[in-house]
């Protein structure tokens, strides 16, 4: 019985470690997704790392994943992305000086299209026309010959 234990012992083992390494590479990958999820894809701009199938797209993300193994925290691999790409990596950009036209833009086309299409309204619209006595009379004429 107790061979049959250290047998059996001896085929859990290993895979105990097996499990170990899966689960760590599964917290890895969950990781790399978390961040590439938060960063943009310079090449797509409106699609994250993680919905991106691109060259560079990929590469970046092999780049997160070699920064991870290698021991650094997921704010150094953002800090070491943005002081590569800029601020316009991070697809939730800081409110600073260098990304207020970032955060404002899109509000400020919003308003300059509205003032343009009030404008062009306000000056297509055609003045009431004044009727002369000659076309009063006509208009009377009319509607009396139609009444009758």
């Amino acid at each position: 019985m107790s061979r049959l234990f250290a047998f059996l012992l001896l085929l859990t083992v290993p895979s105990l470690g097996l499990f170990a390494a899966q689960e760590e590479q599964q917290n890895l990958d969950k990781r790399v997704m978390t961040l590439a999820n938060e960063l943009r894809c310079m090449v797509c701009q409106n699609q994250t790392l993680a919905d991106s199938n691109a060259e560079l797209a990929v590469d970046m993300r092999n780049r997160i994943r070699e920064e991870l193994q290698a021991g650094k925290s997921e704010e150094e691999v953002v800090d070491l992305l943005v002081s590569r790409y800029g601020d316009f990596v991070l697809y939730r950009p800081p409110l600073k000086a260098t990304t207020v036209l970032l955060w404002t833009g899109p509000f400020l086309l919003l308003v300059l299209g509205a003032w343009i299409l009030v404008r062009r309204v306000r000056r297509e619209r055609p003045a009431p026309a004044e009727l002369t006595p000659a076309d009063r009379e006509r208009a009377t004429r009319l509607l009396d010959s139609a009444g009758k």
